[in-house]
């Protein structure tokens, strides 16, 4: 139930078409009602049973009204034009109510076609809005394979197996409520009886339909683990070759692929089992039904002849599709239902990087950062321990230690991408969880370890988050970076596309596109996570000349393991388990002879 209300809060901004499809469900009910009652006047015009009708008088509102004057316009047209031109009629009649039947079919169709592409694009964008607003530490656990899974994959299926079944909601149920009204005043003891037997056929086939879910649930969590696979041997397609893992990634994927088979399989064997079970109860009933009103009609009881009887099977018979759609669109919708809670899952998932109503504006650093007794930690394991350090306008502060230390973790907190456990990081003595989170991005410039870039021009990865940028800054950013030079060499200069993550560049190239990107951004506050790492001796050089630049003017952290990049800092912070467990200029810490630093700093001269 509270399934069906997410889905009916996701169609509600198109509720007037959702009223439009209604409103022509109930009119091509009427009009396939018109077309299947017209057999009694054709099977009494060929055997030869019409009666002779008094006129009815006045029009009334009634059914006994219309009943009268139909068999007297009838019986006028017959004694008018015979029985022959009266057969033509009839048929005609017909041809027309189908006309307008199917007519109405297509209009609610089309109502329902913009429902559910609409629909579903909602609750894609929905998604990744959703997957742009996580922490980053949300995937820290999440597979990536399985989080695209979900928007593609899940939301694939509840448009074909929950949105293709919403017709069994706004159509078949008006369909069967108006054919049921009609068998009413036919004959309401076959009706009756008919209205006992179709709740134990439903009852038979929701027992059939329970397991479909969780199936179907473990088969996207199968299909979501293959896709990981397949997005791991992509991006180390290198490594694969390289150390001849070819057969472990074939065997890895294979097991994968096998379990998602057989999910599969047991998952499609159970919907398909709603068409036949249907299928096979409804004959039943209509065969009970059949032997029952043959009686009635046989014994002249209930005013049942036999030509109302056989417009009563007929009828009938046009209840048993909608409720075998009914039955088969239940099963598609248990089906859906699991990816509905796989999708929950990410839209439900807490959102830890929340923005204050009241949140303030920033938009320059003037004074200082302060980490004040920040702790920090991921699945009760701490990484950051009562951090406590300032960091001045205008300063450059290089954190060292060790892998693991916690120094990235250290640099992620200062823009929000994760939130302190305890303590508390301020600018200028604000909290920055009190500022607007997009306003305090903006004065920081990142480049990150890993050179990441997206499949699109130069131009367009270097002004990366610049409204309609100005060519010539995009150029003088990529100058600054030592990156002029090799883009121009290509074919297509500054328009030229990168690859994919930049596969077309060398990890120098790269790290330099990375670097123009932060100079475009031109902001106060510089956060360079080992922003050489990847650069060869000539490029870090080159390179390193450009951030001393750079740095020139403005807060820089810079997070490095090769120290001798960081000599030039007015201030050191040496991170050891997570602690702060020396800080001073280069030349202070080497001067203590049992320091941390200074033991670091002898490693990497051996």
């Amino acid at each position: 139930m509270n399934k069906a209300r997410l889905l009916l809060k996701y169609i509600e901004p198109y509720k007037w078409s959702a009223a439009r499809n209604i409103a022509y469900n109930i009119l091509s009910a009427i009009f396939a009602l018109v077309s299947y009652t017209l057999v009694i006047p054709f099977l009494k015009i060929l055997f030869n049973r019409i009666e002779t009708v008094s006129d009815p008088g006045g029009f009334q509102f009634n059914l006994d009204y219309f009943g009268a004057a139909g068999k007297y316009y009838l019986y006028a047209f017959i004694d008018r034009f015979g029985e022959f031109n009266a057969l033509i009629l009839v048929c005609l009649i017909v041809v027309v109510a189908s006309m307008l039947k199917n007519g109405f079919i297509f209009l609610a169709n089309n109502s329902m076609a913009y429902i559910r592409a609409c629909t579903v694009r909602d609750l894609r964008e929905k998604m990744y809005h959703k997957v742009l607003r996580l922490p980053i530490s949300f995937f820290t656990d999440a597979r990536k394979g399985d989080v695209m899974t979900r928007i593609s994959n899940d939301v694939q299926e509840i448009e074909v197996s929950v949105m293709s079944s919403l017709t069994m909601i706004f159509r078949d149920p008006l369909y069967i409520l108006i054919f049921v009204i009609y068998l009413f005043i036919t004959s309401y003891q076959l009706t009756l009886f008919a209205l006992v037997l179709l709740p134990v056929s439903g009852w038979l086939i929701g027992k059939a339909s329970r397991t479909l879910r969780s199936s179907s649930f473990i088969g996207q969590q199968h299909l979501g683990r293959l896709l990981s696979v397949v997005e791991e041997t992509l991006t180390g397609l290198r490594i694969v070759k390289g150390f001849n893992a070819e057969e472990k990634m074939k065997k890895q994927f294979s097991e994968v692929n096998e379990l998602y088979s057989k999910v599969f399989k047991r998952v499609t064997r159970k919907a398909y089992l709603a068409s036949p079970i249907s299928e096979f109860l409804s004959t039943i009933v209509l065969m009970i039904l059949m032997y029952f009103g043959s009686a009635l009609a046989l014994k002249g009881s209930g005013n049942m002849g036999q030509e109302k009887l056989i417009a009563f099977l007929v009828v009938f018979s046009q209840i048993l599709q909608p409720a075998k759609n009914i039955t088969t669109g239940w099963f598609n919708i248990q089906k859906g239902m699991a990816s509905i809670d796989r999708i929950d899952q990410i839209l439900d998932a807490e959102e830890k990087m929340t923005e204050k109503e009241n949140a303030l504006p920033v938009s320059e650093f003037k004074d200082c950062i302060e980490f004040k007794g920040v702790w920090y930690g991921y699945n009760n394991e701490p990484i950051l321990k009562d951090i406590n350090l300032r960091i001045l306008k205008g300063q450059t502060i290089a954190i060292v230690g060790k892998s693991g230390a916690g120094k990235s973790t250290l640099a992620d907190l200062l823009p929000r991408f994760m939130d302190v456990d305890e303590g508390q990081i301020t600018i200028d003595g604000i909290d920055i969880r009190d500022l607007k989170i997009r306003d305090l991005r903006s004065i920081m410039g990142i480049v990150s370890q890993q050179s990441i870039l997206f499949n699109t021009t130069f131009k367009e990865n270097i002004a990366f988050g610049v409204s309609n940028p100005d060519m010539d800054k995009v150029a003088e950013a990529a100058r600054i970076a030592n990156a002029h030079d090799f883009i121009i060499e290509t074919e297509k200069g500054y328009e030229n596309s990168v690859g994919e993550a930049g596969n077309k560049l060398s990890g120098g190239q790269r790290q330099r596109i990375s670097i123009a990107r932060a100079i475009m951004a031109n902001p106060p506050v510089l956060i360079l996570d080992e922003a050489t790492s990847a650069l060869d001796t000539e490029s870090e050089r080159l390179v390193q000349d450009a951030i001393l630049k750079l740095m020139k003017n403005r807060t820089s952290v810079v997070i490095a393991h090769r120290l001798s990049t960081i000599q030039h800092a007015d201030l050191i912070v040496v991170i050891d388990e997570g602690k702060i467990v020396e800080t001073g200029t280069h030349s202070e810490l080497m001067d203590k002879e049992e320091g941390y630093y200074r033991k670091l700093h002898s490693f990497q001269a051996i």
